[in-house]
């Protein structure tokens, strides 16, 4: 539905459904005002941009509604976050989320944020702040009376003041989750900055990926290069790791052997 469709370009160009609000702006120029009356030029202004539906996943028993957003790709569902929240959903031994502190990079819709707390996670989902409104309503919608922590949301831009906004005195975590962060963005050194300042010592930092361009390559080649890693799934173009920093002792690294009977699917 388009209200006051004009020349009718969005309703023919939309692929999806959506609703387009218009805010009316009256606008009064000082230097245009004349004394026998008010020069007025009135503008549509688009407001608010919504979907109107929605999708729905199944995972650790519950029916999980997502609505994504067209702000920006980080709203929106990828492919690899579904198969790292079936991971997750299926190999519970090997990566068990229960009481585990965990940090979500790139939260987008939060999906995965939710599955890891009906997991029994505490739930940190981070991304950009025009994204943590359409986050945050996601994750009370799906997680709300069901979890025994309650996810939080918080904004984060990756390899920017980072000590300073999450000392890390102060913020530790056991799991940090990513999944299709690396789709075709500027910003790739600065999520490997991020990824190593959160995964310390003692952290285990779990990736998903879909392989889509070049620049995924490289990128993958330098995450080696950063942490010991191990590929826990690898289907296709899809990928998942394991990895833990470089500082851990031989001890702690031997939780990277891959596991005989990680799946996606049960």
């Amino acid at each position: 539905l388009e209200i006051g469709a004009g020349t009718g370009l969005v309703s023919v160009s939309t692929l999806k459904p959506y609703v387009l609000f218009h805010a009316f702006c009256l606008l009064v120029p000082a230097e245009q005002e004349r004394s026998d009356q008010t020069v007025a030029r009135q503008k549509w202004v688009p407001n608010v941009i919504c979907r109107i539906n929605k999708d729905i996943y199944h995972y650790v028993g519950q029916d999980i509604v997502i609505y994504e957003s067209i702000d920006s790709f980080g709203a929106m569902m990828w492919p690899a976050a579904l198969a790292l929240c079936s991971f997750l959903d299926n190999n519970r031994d090997t990566v068990d989320l229960r009481g585990k502190e965990v940090l979500e990079l790139g939260a987008g819709t939060g999906l995965v944020a939710i599955v890891a707390s009906l997991l029994g996670a505490a739930v940190t989902a981070t991304d950009l702040p025009e994204i943590l409104g359409n986050l945050q309503a996601n994750l009370m919608r799906n997680t709300r009376g069901l979890c025994r922590h309650t996810p939080q949301v918080a904004p984060l831009s990756w390899g920017y003041d980072l000590e300073s906004t999450y000392p890390s005195s102060v913020y530790r975590y056991d799991y940090v989750l990513a999944a299709d962060v690396v789709y075709h963005h500027d910003f790739l050194d600065e999520l490997l900055v991020t990824m190593k300042y959160f995964c310390k010592p003692g952290t285990t930092l779990i990736w998903a990926n879909k392989v889509r361009f070049e620049s995924d390559l490289v990128f993958t080649e330098n995450f080696k290069k950063a942490f010991h890693t191990s590929l826990l799934v690898e289907e296709g173009e899809m990928k998942i790791f394991m990895a833990m920093s470089r500082e851990e002792d031989e001890g702690d690294r031997n939780r990277l052997s891959r596991p005989t009977d990680c799946r996606l699917k049960a």
